[in-house]
């Protein structure tokens, strides 16, 4: 009888408590919304904006929402559509990291993008344009 009390207020416990822990899920201390009108993809508590148009490519990058510096980072961008595969090599630009000329980015075209920062891993981050 002891033991039936027990297993129902542990049941009873954990009824009420589980849907607290979904709840108190780490919570970011910023956003993830595009501040420059890209799609945001978040690697390693670092934001990696894409802002992809025909004529230009721009990289923005925020640690824990802050901005990261660009000197010092470079990109390779992957463009994939279909069977057509094109690179491009983005430069550091102020705050961000650019590449300007004429570029196939299309909805649906999938980019691949590989970041490298000095004293820090490569991070890959992948997007599907919209």
């Amino acid at each position: 009888m002891r033991s039936n009390r027990f297993l129902a207020a542990l049941a009873l416990t954990f009824a009420t408590t589980s849907p607290s822990f979904a709840a108190n899920e780490r919570k970011h201390e910023h956003e993830h919304q595009p501040l420059y009108g890209g799609q945001v993809v978040e690697i390693r508590d670092v934001d990696y904006e894409l802002v992809a148009k025909p004529e230009l490519l721009q990289l923005y990058l925020r640690d824990h929402g802050k901005p990261v510096e660009a000197s010092g980072t470079s990109a390779k961008l992957t463009l994939l559509n279909g069977s057509e595969t094109d690179e491009v090599e983005l430069e550091p630009a102020g705050d961000r990291l650019e590449a300007r000329g004429s570029f196939p980015v299309n909805t649906g075209t999938k980019v691949v993008a590989v970041v490298r920062r000095l004293g820090d891993v490569a991070a890959t981050v992948r997007y599907v344009l919209k």
